[in-house]
C-alpha cells in the first residue's frame, strides 16, 4: 500500500484537477450570460454617453417628472424625487393604477440624497428632467449607470423622454406605442375642436403675485400645442407694465383661482378677460397644475379631459 500511495494521490489530483476546471467552466458561462434583448445600450446625453449593461430591474428616477415616464412604460420605480410646488404628486390621480398601490421611497426634493439613493441599489438612474449639474451627474454615475437632461437646461419634448425611457428600461417598442396612443388622443381633440386651429393661447402662470407668460421652452405648454394652439417661443417674466403682452385670441390661467388674477387692474382690463376668453385651470395644488408639470404619456390624457373643455369655451367665440 506504502508504494500504491503515490499513484494513488496522482489519480486523485488527476480528478481533482477535472471536477475544479469542470466548476471552472460552469462558472465561466454562468459570468458569460447574454444581457436581455437589446442590451447593452448607450444613450447620449447632456454629459456624455451612458451604457446601461442589462435590463434593469431596480430604476431610481431623479427628474422632476421622469417617474411618470417610468410607469407608464410598465415599471414601478424604486425610488422617486418629489415634485417642487403646493401639488401633493404621491396622490396624482392619472398615475395610482400604474402605481398599483406601491409607494417608491422619496430620494429628495429640491436637494437629491445621494446616500438614500445609493442604498436602493438602483441599477439605472433617471433624470432626463432634472436639470442635474455636472457634480451631481458624476457622483450618481459611481451608484449606477445614470441618464441626465437630453440638451443641458432645455426640457425634451415628451415624445423624445418617452422614446429614451423605452431605451433606457429595454422596451422601445411599448415607448413608441405609448407615444402614438397619446398623439391619437391630441388628434381626437383637435378634430372635435376646429376652432383651435391657427389660434394662440397666453398661458399664463401666476406665483407670488408675479404674471409669467409660458413659452414653448416650457414643458408645460405641451398640452396647447398638441391641441394646435400657437405659443409665443419663450418664457417671460412679466412687470405690470408689461401684462398688456398676454393679451391673445385666448388665455390658460393657471396657479391662482380667478379673483387673485383679476385683482390685478391690468390684466382685468385686457381684451381678452372683458371677452371672457379666459380659461383658469386650476390653482398651484390642483391635479391640473400638477399635470401640467408632468406633461407625461400619463398625464398628458388626463390634462386632455380636465382643459378641453374649457378651452373649447374660450375659442367657440374668438375671432
Amino acid at each position: 500500500m506504502t508504494r500504491l500511495a503515490p499513484r494513488l494521490l496522482g489519480a486523485l489530483a488527476a480528478v481533482l484537477a477535472l471536477v475544479l476546471a469542470g466548476c471552472g467552466s460552469g462558472g465561466d458561462q454562468q459570468a458569460a450570460a447574454p444581457a436581455a434583448p437589446g442590451f447593452p445600450v448607450t444613450i447620449g446625453h447632456a454629459y456624455g454617453q451612458t451604457t446601461i449593461p442589462d435590463r434593469p430591474q431596480r430604476v431610481v428616477t431623479v427628474g422632476y417628472n421622469d417617474a411618470d415616464f417610468v410607469l407608464a412604460l410598465g415599471v414601478v420605480p424604486v425610488g422617486v424625487r418629489q415634485s417642487i410646488g403646493a401639488f401633493d404628486s404621491a396622490t396624482r390621480p392619472w398615475a395610482q393604477q400604474a402605481l398599483n398601490g406601491q409607494r417608491p421611497e422619496v430620494v429628495g426634493s429640491d436637494e437629491l440624497d445621494i446616500e438614500r439613493i445609493a442604498s436602493l441599489q438602483p441599477d439605472v438612474i433617471i433624470g432626463l428632467y432634472s436639470y442635474m449639474d455636472q457634480a451631481t451627474y458624476d457622483r450618481l454615475s459611481q451608484i449606477a449607470p445614470t441618464l441626465a437632461d437630453p440638451v443641458k437646461d432645455v426640457a425634451a419634448p415628451w415624445q423624445e423622454q418617452t422614446r429614451i425611457t423605452g431605451r433606457a428600461l429595454g422596451v422601445p417598442e411599448r415607448a413608441e406605442q405609448a407615444v402614438a396612443d397619446v398623439e391619437r388622443r391630441f388628434a381626437d381633440a383637435r378634430t372635435a375642436n376646429p376652432q383651435f386651429a391657427g389660434k394662440n393661447v397666453s398661458v399664463t402662470l401666476v406665483a407670488a403675485s408675479e404674471f409669467y407668460s409660458l413659452g414653448r421652452d416650457d414643458l408645460r405648454t405641451q398640452v396647447f400645442t398638441g391641441l394646435g394652439l400657437g405659443v409665443p417661443p419663450t418664457t417671460e417674466t412679466l412687470s405690470s407694465e408689461l401684462i398688456g403682452r398676454l393679451d391673445a385670441q385666448g388665455i390658460a390661467v393657471v396657479g391662482v383661482p380667478p379673483q387673485v388674477a383679476l385683482g390685478n387692474p391690468v390684466f382685468a382690463n385686457l381684451g381678452a378677460t372683458r371677452a371672457d376668453r379666459v380659461a383658469f385651470l386650476g390653482e398651484e395644488s390642483s391635479p391640473v397644475a400638477g399635470a401640467l408639470g408632468f406633461s407625461s404619456p400619463l398625464s398628458l390624457p388626463y390634462l386632455l379631459d380636465q382643459i378641453t373643455p374649457e378651452l373649447a369655451r374660450v375659442y367657440a367665440t374668438t375671432p
